[in-house]
């Protein structure tokens, strides 16, 4: 029986869920399946489920009309199986399912990890030295994640090679034109970071790694009690691409303010042990043995890319298919990503 009723659960229904599961997941125990669907994220719709003997987790595309490519839960599914032998930390994957009559749409189960997961970067309640430990791992667990690989663990294919932000620039600045064609939005910010982007992107170095696409505190999964990552999550816009533009993406959160998707800017960093963004970089680069080739560029790129997200949060929204009650509100954040890139270019590119 489900602990949460069919709307709760955005339409979907416990019995084939289970029956599927009980087919293919020896083990399960005796007694009925819980539901319980998580809170927040604007991405595919995730649901505990609760057996006497184990807790599982399920991951879905939500449903509606979706972007080419976007939503893509056999890429997450595909990824974290892959890196099941590696130092970066993910959940054991169980199940894949592309038979759309059991949730409507595919999806996939994987082991739930127990552990913390914290959507507020400056880590409240806990001391100082268990904050800068923490983002430790979460600095090192970047850093393997980049040194993973990606032929020896079967992912050679998992994107194209070179030209990561060309290629990206064009695809998001193609997204935020359709965007904009359905909404008559218009962001001046965003028509600067289109024109600066190409204009200013350093020379291609051939440098690619497997990227996150979204690595932040708020995707992250820590040991109950232990200052240490214990489960990397969220893998939803992963791919081949280059290193620095995750390592930009987690400075964002150095610029933004605690009411701007819960930054750490005008924060007392030291007084809450927290590592500064320039600290935070030099321990990616430590670790990974690579000199420092951070640049205003890589920050610009990644608060464009994310506002680009959140217009794409939006337009979900208006569509009806967004994965969290409150994505119009998400969506409306947009603008202050773009304001903070264009404030970049301004005081440092």
């Amino acid at each position: 029986m489900s602990s949460q009723t069919a709307k709760d659960l955005r339409g979907l229904d416990p019995a084939p869920v289970e029956a599927r599961l009980r087919d293919s997941i020896p083990g399960l125990g005796d007694g009925p399946m819980g539901v319980e669907m998580i809170a927040g994220g604007q991405s595919n719709p995730t649901f505990f489920l609760r057996f006497p003997n184990r807790d599982l987790v399920l991951r879905k595309q939500p449903p509606g009309k979706l972007l080419p490519s976007a939503h893509a839960v056999d890429r997450e599914y595909r990824v974290m199986k892959a890196l099941a032998d590696t130092p970066v930390p993910v959940p054991e994957m169980l199940l894949y399912c592309d038979d759309d009559s059991i949730t409507g749409t595919p999806f996939y189960v994987m082991e739930r990890v127990p552990g913390r997961v914290f959507h507020d970067s400056a880590l409240p309640g806990m001391e100082p030295e268990h904050r800068r430990a923490c983002y430790a791992s979460m600095t090192d667990t970047l850093a393997a994640l980049h040194d993973v690989d990606v032929d020896a663990v079967g992912l050679s294919d998992y994107g194209r090679p070179g030209n990561y932000f060309e290629r990206q620039i064009r695809r998001w600045t193609r997204q935020y034109r359709a965007d904009q064609e359905e909404a008559g939005s218009d962001m001046p910010e965003a028509e600067r970071l289109i024109q600066w982007l190409p204009a200013n992107m350093p020379e291609d170095d051939g440098m690619t790694g497997l990227c996150h696409g979204d690595y932040r505190i708020g995707n992250l999964m820590f040991h109950p009690s232990e200052p240490r990552v214990v489960a990397v999550l969220d893998w939803e816009l992963s791919t081949l691409g280059h290193p620095l533009a995750d390592l930009g993406y987690t400075l964002m959160f150095w610029r933004m303010t605690p009411d701007e998707y819960g930054g750490l800017a005008g924060l007392d960093l030291p007084a809450l042990g927290l590592p500064t963004a320039e600290e935070h970089v030099a321990r990616y680069f430590e670790k990974r043995s690579l000199p420092n080739s951070m640049t205003p560029f890589h920050e610009v790129f990644a608060l464009f890319r994310f506002a680009m997200i959140l217009e794409g949060v939006a337009a979900r929204a208006r569509r009806g298919n967004a994965a969290s009650a409150d994505a119009l509100e998400v969506g409306g954040r947009a603008r202050a990503f773009a304001q903070r890139a264009v404030h970049i270019i301004e005081t440092r590119g």
